[in-house]
C-alpha cells in the first residue's frame, strides 16, 4: 500500500476509533515541529497496525490500555478508556483489565487506573 493510502486508510480507522473531535483537535494543533510526527501516527499506527486483520478493535484496545497502563504512559489512557467503549469493550471488561494489569504490574497501577476509569468515563470528581 502507498503512503496516501495508509494515510487515507488511517485517518478513517482513527476517526472511527477516536472520533472526530479528537483527532480534529490533533490536527488543529499539528506545528512544523509535529507535522511528521503527526503523519507518522496516522500512517503507522492507525493505517498500518490498528488496520490488520490479525486482532478486532476490541482486542487492539484492551491491548493497548494494558500496554499504556503497565508502563505507566497515563496521559494516553483516558483516550483509550474512552475508544475501547466505542470498541465494544463493556465498562465491566475494563475494571477485569485494570485488575489484569494490577496483578502483573502492581496495586498502585490498578488503583490510578481505576480513578482514571472514574474520571474518563464519569468526568471529574466533586
Amino acid at each position: 500500500m502507498k503512503d496516501d493510502e495508509r494515510r487515507e486508510q488511517g485517518t478513517r480507522v482513527r476517526r472511527e476509533v477516536l472520533g472526530d473531535e479528537h483527532v480534529d483537535r490533533a490536527i488543529e494543533r499539528t506545528t512544523a515541529d509535529t507535522a511528521d510526527f503527526q503523519d507518522y501516527v496516522t500512517r503507522v499506527a492507525w493505517g498500518d497496525v490498528w488496520s490488520r486483520p490479525g486482532l478486532d478493535r476490541r482486542a487492539r484496545s484492551i491491548s493497548a490500555l494494558s500496554t499504556l497502563m503497565s508502563t505507566g504512559r497515563w496521559e494516553e489512557v483516558p483516550m483509550h478508556f474512552r475508544a475501547a467503549i466505542v470498541n465494544g469493550v463493556t465498562r465491566e471488561e475494563l475494571r477485569e483489565v485494570i485488575l489484569q494489569v494490577g496483578l502483573y504490574a502492581g496495586i498502585p497501577v490498578a488503583n490510578h487506573g481505576f480513578a482514571i476509569l472514574a474520571e474518563s468515563l464519569d468526568g471529574p470528581a466533586r
